[in-house]
């Protein structure tokens, strides 16, 4: 008898305490109407343009005809996606979108660390915004625009780098850069450093103006110079929000764009300019293979999921911060 009282008086308060919960919940819900009604029109588009095209992964299990009605389209299973597998032009492509989002990545991160502690150190203020405007102004210039920077900036006709590599002798004739398969990924990673460099600093120097003043002035008075300072209060400061940017990035480990590598890449840097985007477009488009264009999508969207969630996993358990 006392133990079915005990397991009912457990259960009892079991059952209280998850509706006091509830009951708090609505309560915070109640104070902030604002802030929901705010947020549905944002729910609806996420619903209407997110999840109900999830519909159309269906194709990639099909032999999909678009004049087919769909209970007429003949169901395949996993074929589309043994195809993937088994074709050497995916093989590439994804070869090509893990070096291309790596090089990005890391090229992306210790720029955009750099520039942020050096702007950060800087006094000047006037210096320290001219500087800060003149990095962030390629981020508002389109992708086109850029490309088109980057190929006179590249040409063997009067472009930039060819002058000044000739002018030092370290090269004795024009290289022909967007040419060469093998510079492409370099080009890439250089162009995204350019254009993007300073647009990345602004979450980082955000982030430095959170650490607290009195720790400079106490390690400055204890004798550590500019150097330490930065190693052991600035950049463990910013730590946090590198573990997030870095899971974040890592959830589109297989998005390395679309734009720079379909306007900078040719025939002739095909085997190495050509990602997942541009073969999605090419089998979808331009071959009119949805199912493997849409196989091809599903994979890229899972292993980014994979990505996400294994890289917050690993940062929960090393007591680092983490998005959930």
């Amino acid at each position: 008898m006392e133990s079915l009282t005990t397991s009912t008086l457990k259960g009892r308060n079991s059952l209280s305490g998850k509706s006091t919960g509830l009951a708090l919940f609505f309560q915070k819900l109640g104070k902030q109407k604002a802030l929901i009604a705010m947020s549905v029109p944002f729910l609806i588009w996420l619903f209407i343009f997110k999840y109900v095209p999830l519909w159309g992964w269906t194709i990639a299990f099909q032999n999909y005809r678009p004049a087919q009605k769909f209970s007429e389209q003949t169901w395949v299973g996993f074929d589309q996606f043994k195809f993937l597998f088994q074709d050497e032009t995916f093989l590439r492509v994804l070869r090509n979108t893990l070096a291309m989002s790596t090089i990005n990545l890391v090229l992306g991160f210790v720029t955009a660390i750099t520039l942020a502690i050096l702007l950060n150190e800087l006094r000047q203020l006037i210096f320290k915004r001219v500087v800060q405007t003149i990095s962030y102004l390629p981020h508002f210039v389109s992708w086109v625009v850029a490309a088109s920077i980057i190929s006179g900036a590249l040409s063997t006709d009067g472009g930039i780098v060819n002058f000044v590599l000739l002018k030092l002798h370290l090269i004795s004739e024009p290289i022909l850069w967007l040419g060469k398969g093998e510079y492409f990924w370099g080009i890439l990673g250089l162009s995204e450093v350019w254009k993007n460099v300073g647009w990345n600093t602004i979450i980082f120097l955000a982030a430095m103006t959170t650490i607290d003043p009195a720790l400079y002035e106490s390690a400055e008075m204890d004798g550590a110079g500019r150097f330490q300072r930065i190693l052991h209060i600035t950049l463990p400061g910013i730590k946090p929000v590198f573990i997030i940017l870095l899971i974040m990035n890592l959830g589109h480990i297989l998005e390395s764009g679309f734009e720079p590598q379909y306007l900078l890449g040719n025939g002739m840097t095909a085997d190495y300019s050509e990602n997942l985007d541009i073969f999605v477009l090419k089998y979808g488009i331009s071959l009119s293979n949805f199912s493997i264009a849409t196989a091809a999508g599903i994979f890229k969207t899972v292993v980014s999921f994979i990505f996400l969630i294994s890289a917050n996993q690993i940062a929960k358990r090393a007591g680092e911060a983490r998005l959930f």
